[in-house]
């Protein structure tokens, strides 16, 4: 059987593994899809995590072609799915080569891509002829320094298209880099069937709370200060001081999991925290007409993950310069901060993520061309901030009041008309 480029293996001594983490990252775009659909995955085999994550997030009226591996025959990978039971051999199907597949929703990789700039751009090219209008492409680089590293850089400029994004998995043998990759624009109503994406690179603490990938960095700057600390001064108890902080610090970053309203009408918080003011404004650079502005300010103890109050696409993002103003105080509004402009069926929405007097640092993972689902986490403001929701004014009515504490993707702080 004649391999495709786009699953070429990665020439590196023994398999390239991908887990079971990797692999739900790499299905991700299918499992959080409602409605009904077509998936590809290229590069099966019996054994594959990726296959078992494919299968897994599987709903009723979707289907799945799969295209073996070079190493695996298709006889076997069909008597595999036969195994599955009715369910699972009703939606998937067993095709001998990726020439007899149809365009798909979403086009999955189950091997890493490898090699040069040049060949990781050819294999996607020949993968992203089954992309169906708005479709996801997605595929993993292994992370680890080398001439991969170049071809993630190149994967990274073709998903910046019509954007998606890309996630480290490090807890994987070796780490890995998965991207997906979108080369036509998607319609913004489709966030409005989504799921929150799934985000790995946070560190699960239990079923219900993570800590950000930002939190696990911090705490290990404050781990790496107390060990050279003890090492350069070991008659000292300075080390101490950064030993203890490394708890509180990565309990900053927490990122517990919400019960997001299905209510369609809903808008939910953005953020924790308590509000400081629901006003009607006008801002030019959003566009004509009236703004309902919902402002809440996050203290340094409220959760500082920001999530989006609606479901949408992300079609501008810029960066207003400021000052560094204490973020509950009304000049606060001109300090620095990050716009998202988010298109949706009721109308344009905006989330500024604003600095505060102690924090300096806006995290905005979305790119422009991706869509979110309500409730979905989209970046973070390190320390003490403020977070404003922008919606259009004669499209909604706000629920929440000066003084409210709001919890971010779960408290409706407004609702459309």
């Amino acid at each position: 059987m004649t391999q495709s480029p786009a699953v070429r293996t990665s020439g590196q001594p023994g398999p390239v593994r991908i887990g079971e983490r990797a692999a739900r990252t790499l299905v991700a775009e299918l499992a959080r899809m409602n409605d009904p659909k077509a998936a590809l995955l290229v590069g099966a085999t019996p054994e594959s995590a990726v296959l078992a994550a494919a299968i897994d997030a599987l709903l009723p009226g979707d289907t799945l072609t799969l295209v073996p591996a070079a190493s695996t025959d298709a006889r076997l990978l069909r008597e595999h799915v036969t195994a599955q039971g009715r369910w699972v051999a009703e939606r998937v199907r067993v095709v001998d080569t990726v020439a007899e597949a149809e365009p798909a929703a979403v086009v999955v990789a189950a091997e890493p891509l490898t090699g040069t700039p040049e060949e990781a751009r050819a294999a996607v090219e020949e993968l992203a002829k089954y992309l169906a209008a708005g479709a996801v492409l997605s595929v993993a680089t292994t992370a680890t320094p080398g001439r991969t590293a170049g071809a993630a850089a190149e994967l990274d400029r073709q998903g910046a298209l019509y954007g998606v994004g890309s996630d480290l998995v490090l807890r994987n043998t070796p780490p890995l880099r998965v991207h997906r990759l979108r080369f036509t624009p998607a319609d913004a109503a489709a966030a409005d069937r989504l799921a929150p994406a799934y985000r790995p690179s946070s560190v699960p603490l239990t079923r219900g709370m993570h800590i950000d990938s930002n939190g696990v960095a911090a705490a290990g700057i404050t781990l790496g200060l107390a060990a050279l600390a003890r090492l350069t001064r070991p008659n000292s108890k300075l080390w101490l001081l950064p030993a203890l902080a490394a708890a509180p610090v990565a309990a900053f970053f927490r990122d517990p999991q919400r019960d997001v309203p299905e209510d369609p009408s809903a808008v939910v918080a953005s953020a924790d925290g308590q509000v400081l003011s629901v006003q009607r404004l006008h801002d030019e650079r959003f566009g004509d007409g009236e703004w309902l502005r919902i402002a809440v300010f996050l203290s340094v103890l409220d959760v500082h993950v920001n999530r989006a109050p609606v479901a949408g696409k992300v079609v501008d993002y810029f960066v207003a310069d400021g000052g560094f103003v204490n973020a509950m105080k009304p000049d606060a509004e001109h300090n620095v901060a990050a716009y998202t402009v988010l298109d949706t069926a009721r109308g344009t929405v905006v989330v500024a993520q604003r600095t505060g007097l102690i924090a300096r640092r806006i995290v905005q993972r979305a790119p422009i061309g991706a869509l979110l689902a309500k409730g979905e986490r989209f970046g973070l403001i390190r320390f003490g901030s403020r977070t404003d929701v922008y919606l259009p004014a004669e499209a909604a009515e706000p629920l929440v009041g000066p003084g409210d504490k709001v919890v971010g993707g779960s408290t409706v702080i407004a609702r459309w008309r």
